[in-house]
């Protein structure tokens, strides 16, 4: 997949580095050492999910992100022979999958390591197969009245650290882009909740003295993710069914939870998304889409640009439409959660406005 990223001097006000990249230094929440035992080393695809290990492991995980730097693209990215030695020396590894950083697949392989991987778009509840992965129930919540079977797609992990521990190696299917599927899946503060219930899990079984700290951490975690599930209800209760135009589908599953439309002509914003020329066509009636009144708001991928995508802010801008910049990857000084509230904010604000 071949994407056009904007300059790096375009983005330098929003892409200090908030967690390790591949020199290994420690993540926030990570001190490097911990009382009670080794620290767990954890290797991330990007800085968005070693955030969110880090909040989960506390001072009992070192955490690094391979990719940490809003002028990287995790689709086409290139791993480094010291990308490998990171994974082979890690005790847990976490992927989006579904073809959107499949750099981790050859690192994994080309590493050997047994370490178990989590998979996030395998929680989404779009995702081709997915069992439920328990999308019903946050960690936490009481399973007791659960069937057996039910208490099993609860606790994914449990598959996770199952398959990965298999002498033969790892299952990649959450690695193959799917037709069809937006990648995007920590856009969805539901899906990244069943995650970091089983990040909570898989450290616990690497760690059972410390499990019930990581539980506690997880928790806490899950409660903060549910009030941006909150807000979204709250944009949804004063602008459901309204439109968005999206020049690529980053953002989509935020939209769809705030109630919101997605009026983006589909081989609009895949063609962008592949880094493709939009076919003449196709951007006529994405312009149509705008010049029809309806659309409330505009969100373009802030780390990647083109033609199309300046022709159709330029547009908005004209019609008086507001235009949102959202990053595939989290800027400096934040975590998830705060992350998410301000793009929530934003979205918000631009509706109200």
């Amino acid at each position: 997949m071949t994407r056009r990223l904007l300059p790096a001097a375009a983005l330098v006000a929003a892409a200090s580095l908030t967690l390790a990249g591949c020199a290994g230094t420690a993540a926030p929440g990570a001190s490097g050492s911990s009382e009670g035992g080794d620290t767990l080393s954890i290797v991330a695809s990007t800085n968005v999910y070693g955030s969110l290990a880090a909040e989960v492991g506390g001072d009992a995980v070192e955490v690094t992100a391979i990719i940490t730097s809003l002028a990287q693209d995790p689709h086409s990215y290139e791993a480094s022979a010291r990308d490998q030695l990171t994974v082979s020396e890690a005790d847990l590894i976490i992927e989006n999958g579904g073809g959107y950083d499949a750099f981790i697949e050859g690192l994994i392989d080309a590493s050997g390591t047994k370490a178990p991987v989590l998979t996030a778009v395998e929680y989404a509840h779009d995702y081709p197969g997915a069992d439920g992965h328990g999308h019903d129930d946050h960690a936490g919540e009481e399973h007791a009245d659960e069937t057996p079977a039910a208490a099993d797609a609860t606790h994914a992990g449990e598959e996770h650290a199952d398959e990965h521990a298999e002498e033969d190696g790892h299952d990649h299917a959450g690695h193959d882009h799917i037709e069809g599927f937006n990648e995007h899946v920590w856009y969805d503060p539901h899906t990244i909740a069943h995650l970091v219930e089983d990040i909570a899990h898989e450290l616990g079984e690497l760690d059972a003295e410390r499990a019930e700290t990581f539980e506690t951490n997880a928790a806490a975690l899950i409660e903060r993710i549910e009030g941006l599930e909150t807000s979204l209800e709250a944009i949804s209760a004063e602008h459901a069914g309204q439109k968005i135009f999206v020049t690529e589908p980053v953002p989509v599953y935020l939209a769809a939870a705030a109630g919101l439309e997605d009026a983006t002509p589909a081989a609009f914003s895949e063609a962008v998304e592949e880094g493709q020329d939009v076919p003449p066509a196709t951007l006529l009636e994405a312009q149509q889409t705008l010049r029809s009144g309806d659309v409330r708001l505009v969100i373009v991928n802030a780390q990647t640009g083109g033609a199309e995508t300046t022709e159709m802010t330029r547009l908005a801008d004209e019609l008086g439409i507001p235009v949102l910049e959202f990053s595939e990857l989290m800027p400096d000084d934040v975590d998830y959660v705060a992350w998410m509230q301000q793009n929530i904010d934003e979205m918000s604000g631009a509706l109200a406005g």
